[in-house]
């Protein structure tokens, strides 16, 4: 192989890399390795000053390899790929080697150790470079037309948005009536506008537009496909079912969420009077006066919150579920505005009424709420009381740390949101689950609505716990994405697939039944000898084929056994 001309750059990452890597030390033992041109440090590699250095390097140099090592690729692989690009740079000759989170945040108390693995990192990330050949994306046709799964408050927006920007869009419903939850309030917070009514102008607005199909009582059971040209099989219920297939350029996950369902006992739940968050509010939006339950007048209302979140270790749902602390205070000045005379009780572990909420919080202390602080580790107590009310024991961290006593007409468990099941939908779309059991993005902040799956978009509550703005919010990032695609009529895909070797391969079969993704059949060559065929536009480059080949026939583009070996190479090589 000729010469290469490798440009290598350290981050400081503002400290983080640099309070426990001697960066330093890092470049002058790689200016010395083969092919490397030019190895220097910033303080930033990700800045605009950094990314027009490097730009400037692969210019008057004539680099052919780049190599950052800075933090996770998850962050800013395509930041200096498009670096790259502007250059003149084949995209795919770059390397981002992790020494962020792989080193000095792994190693934070041992400075030479850290050292030393970051040189074999940055190493490896040249010998791979080293080995790099330029790759050029799979460009597909697209169709002009978007799938969106789930029609509450989210879906019907992006429905919309896309019809705006002119293109088709299939709205598909698991239930008879669109609208999921919003549908079944009244005033939402922070506008005070009816969440039936504006389920009720957007289900207008969706079936008056002759591009949009919508579809309730309905599922999608199968994708098949690529990306930009996907064909999904739907399958209708109710007074007849049938199964119909649709091709599709794009999809929009927007499936909602359910709210927690407590357990018998469960901080008095199943006693008379103790009810959930969502079972208050419909009692709160159909009163038309002061409150009144089962024939008696609401005089005392107790709101016990975290009731389903933040449950530790040993529970299912261990995250905040950040819409309840506000949509509970906003639900007790509703209360408030029906009966100024009740007395209001919130016994929480701690407040998250975030940004502009923070006002109704206020004002709800000033209309007369009371807010009191229990430790976790002693949640409230609830009972029915010798008179026939409800009794509700707690220890207020705030004042004495004693136990207090409030009776109560009722208590209002705050619930939060829980995944919804969808496991028939994850399987035929692929999407990716957290830990938490909601669907997950590549990135919070660079890619929010974006999947790992090319073309499938998430948004609204299926994603995290969210307000009904913030999922309409996410609902049209979801639409820019899909639009920026399909108004195109042609999409790049990246190159970094698996490849199977004809001369190697014996139509063992195994890879067949390997794939998530459906990407390998077997393919007929000339004169009736059988291999395996892997489409570049449906494989996603996981590499899971390759180890299981036991012909070696399967390679994996950029991540090569080549490229892989001279890797090892490079980290197990002594740091002088």
């Amino acid at each position: 192989m000729s010469e290469r001309k490798i440009g290598v750059y350290v981050c400081h990452c503002g400290g983080n890399i640099s309070d426990y890597v001697d960066v330093e030390k890092v470049i002058d033992a790689v200016k010395g390795e083969e092919d490397v041109v030019v190895a220097r440090t910033a303080m930033f590699t990700c800045s605009d000053a950094t990314q027009q250095e490097i730009y400037d390097d692969i210019q008057q140099m004539g680099l052919d390899g780049l190599v950052v090592a800075s933090c996770s690729p998850k962050l800013h692989t395509f930041t200096f790929r498009g670096v790259a690009k502007r250059a003149g740079l084949n995209p795919f000759r770059y390397t981002q080697v992790n020494v962020r989170e792989q080193c000095s945040w792994a190693h934070t108390d041992d400075r030479l150790g850290a050292t030393e693995k970051a040189i074999r990192l940055v190493r490896a990330g040249v010998a791979r470079t080293r080995l790099l050949a330029p790759l050029e994306p799979t460009v597909v046709e697209t169709v002009p037309k978007t799938l969106v799964i789930g029609a509450g408050i989210a879906g019907l927006r992006a429905a919309i948005g896309l019809s705006d920007i002119g293109l088709s869009v299939v709205v598909v419903e698991r239930e008879a009536a669109v609208g999921g939850w919003v549908k079944e309030f009244g005033p939402l917070f922070p506008h005070e506008k009816e969440g039936r009514a504006l389920i009720a102008q957007l289900e207008a607005e969706v079936r008056r537009r002759e591009n949009i199909a919508l579809f309730t009582q309905a599922e999608v059971v199968k994708k098949a496909g690529s990306f930009g040209n996907y064909v999904v099989d739907i399958r209708t219920h109710g007074k007849s079912s049938m199964t119909m297939q649709m091709e599709v350029g794009s999809i929009i996950v927007a499936t909602g969420f359910d709210s927690y369902q407590p357990e018998e006992g469960e901080y008095g739940y199943g006693i008379d009077g103790v009810v959930t968050l969502p079972e208050y509010k419909k009692m709160l939006d159909e009163a038309t006066g002061p409150l009144v339950y089962r024939g008696r007048p609401v005089k005392d209302v107790a709101y016990i919150y975290c009731v389903g979140s933040r449950q530790g270790e040993a529970g299912p749902h261990q995250y905040c579920s950040r819409f309840c602390c506000s949509a509970a205070v906003h639900s007790a000045l509703e209360l408030h505005g029906k009966d100024p005379s009740a007395h209001q009780y919130h016994l929480y572990r701690d407040m998250r009424t975030y940004g502009r909420y923070e006002l109704m919080y206020q004002e709800s202390r000033e209309k007369g709420s009371l807010y009191l602080k229990f430790p976790e580790s002693e949640p409230p107590a609830v009972q029915k009381g010798s008179d026939g009310r409800l009794l509700v024991t707690v220890r207020d961290q705030l004042t004495s740390q004693k136990e207090m006593q409030i009776p109560a007409d009722l208590v209002v468990l705050v619930t939060g949101m829980v995944p919804r099941e969808n496991d028939d939908l994850v399987k035929a779309l692929k999407l990716p689950v957290g830990r938490d059991g909601f669907f997950n993005e590549i990135h919070p902040k660079l890619r929010p609505v974006e999947t790992v799956v090319d073309g499938v978009a998430i948004c609204g509550a299926c994603q995290f716990p969210k307000t009904a703005s913030e999922s309409v919010a996410s609902g049209l990032a979801a639409v820019t994405q899909s639009a920026a695609m399909l108004k195109q009529g042609r999409a790049e895909l990246d190159p970094q697939v698996a490849t199977a070797d004809p001369e190697l391969c014996t139509d063992c079969g195994t890879c067949y039944t390997t794939c998530p993704y459906d990407a390998i059949s077997p393919m007929e060559l000339p004169g009736g000898r059988r291999v395996a065929s892997i489409a570049p536009a449906t494989c996603k480059g996981c590499g899971g084929c390759a180890p299981l080949c036991p012909e070696h026939a399967i390679d994996l583009q950029g991540y090569t056994s080549a490229q892989i070996l001279a890797m090892i190479d490079g980290l197990a090589r002594e740091v002088v």
